[in-house]
C-alpha cells in the first residue's frame, strides 16, 4: 500500500471489467477522471459467471478488511445469458439463479461498511451478426442473442430497484447511439472505445444525481495535494504560479 490513502472504487466482474483498461476502455477512463482522487481496483474475469463469482465472494471482498471500496462497480450476466449447452458445462445461468447470485453478492457487498456505495451494471446488448461470424472454431456453437440478454439486464434493473441498489442499464444505453452495432464492439460482444464511453457516462451520471454523503462524483470529491506551490509552473504575469492539480484540458472529452 502506497498513501496517502484514497477512497477505493473497485471494478468487479467479467470480461467486460477484466478488458476495461484495454482498447480505451471504460476503467482506464475512470481512472483518469478520479485521477488524485480516488483508486480505480480491478478485479475482473474474463467468462465469469455469477455462480463463479458468489463462490469467491469472502476472498474478494473479506468482511474483516482493514480498509474497505468507497464504490464498487459490478457487472456479471453476459455470461450468464448464453443459451444453455447440452453438455452442461459452460457459463449459462439459468434466470432465476442468476438472480439469486445477484442478490447474494448486493446482499455482500452491502454488508461491508456503511459507506460502500453500488452500481451494478447490466447486460448490454450484443452485434449477433458479428458473434456468429467470429466464433472461434475452439470453441462450441455460442448461443448469445439480444432476446436473452434484454430478459437478464430487466431482471438486474428489477433486483437493484428491488434491494435499492444504483443501476445502469446498459441494454437500453446502448441502443441509443445510432449504428451501435458497428460502434460499440471490438468483436460484437467485448467493448471498443466508443462503447466504453457510454459506460462512463452513465456512471458519472448515476455518481452525479445520486444522494450519498460525501458525494462521490469527481468534481465534488478533495483533489490530493491541491494547494498552491511555488514549484508550479510560473505564470505569465512572471509573478505567480499556476496551479495544475484540476487541469482537465488534456482529455478528448470534457466529462460532466
Amino acid at each position: 500500500m502506497v498513501g496517502p490513502v484514497r477512497p477505493q472504487f473497485v471494478l468487479f466482474g467479467s470480461s467486460i471489467v477484466q478488458l476495461s483498461f484495454s482498447n480505451g476502455g471504460w476503467g482506464a477512463i475512470l481512472a483518469d477522471v478520479y485521477a488524485r482522487k480516488a483508486d480505480i481496483l480491478l478485479r475482473g474475469y474474463y467468462g465469469w459467471n455469477s455462480r463463479r463469482a458468489v463462490e469467491v465472494l469472502d476472498h474478494v471482498f473479506p468482511k474483516d478488511a482493514a480498509t474497505q471500496p468507497s464504490l464498487i462497480i459490478t457487472y456479471f450476466g453476459g455470461n450468464d445469458s448464453m443459451g444453455p449447452h447440452p453438455s452442461g458445462l459452460g457459463p449459462h445461468v439459468p434466470l432465476n439463479e442468476y438472480i439469486e447470485h445477484m442478490r447474494k453478492i448486493a446482499i455482500h457487498l452491502k454488508s461491508l461498511s456503511d459507506s460502500t456505495r453500488l452500481i451494478f451494471l447490466t447486460c448490454p446488448p450484443v452485434d449477433e451478426d458479428r458473434v456468429s461470424k467470429n466464433t472461434s472454431e475452439f470453441f462450441s456453437h455460442l448461443i448469445r442473442t439480444n432476446e436473452l440478454c434484454q430478459k437478464y439486464s430487466e431482471a438486474c434493473v428489477k433486483l437493484c430497484l428491488e434491494l435499492d441498489v444504483k443501476v445502469v442499464d446498459l441494454f437500453t444505453a446502448f441502443q441509443r447511439r445510432d449504428n451501435w452495432t458497428a460502434d460499440c464492439f471490438t468483436d460484437g460482444v467485448h467493448l471498443s472505445a466508443e462503447g466504453s464511453k457510454i459506460v462512463v457516462a452513465e456512471i458519472l451520471k448515476v455518481l452525479k444525481e445520486a444522494e450519498w454523503q460525501p458525494s462521490l462524483h469527481w468534481k465534488a470529491m478533495p483533489t490530493e495535494f491541491s494547494e498552491d506551490s511555488p514549484y508550479d509552473l510560473v505564470a505569465a504575469d512572471g509573478k505567480t504560479t499556476l496551479n495544475p492539480s484540476e487541469w482537465t484540458f488534456h482529455r478528448a472529452i470534457q466529462w460532466d
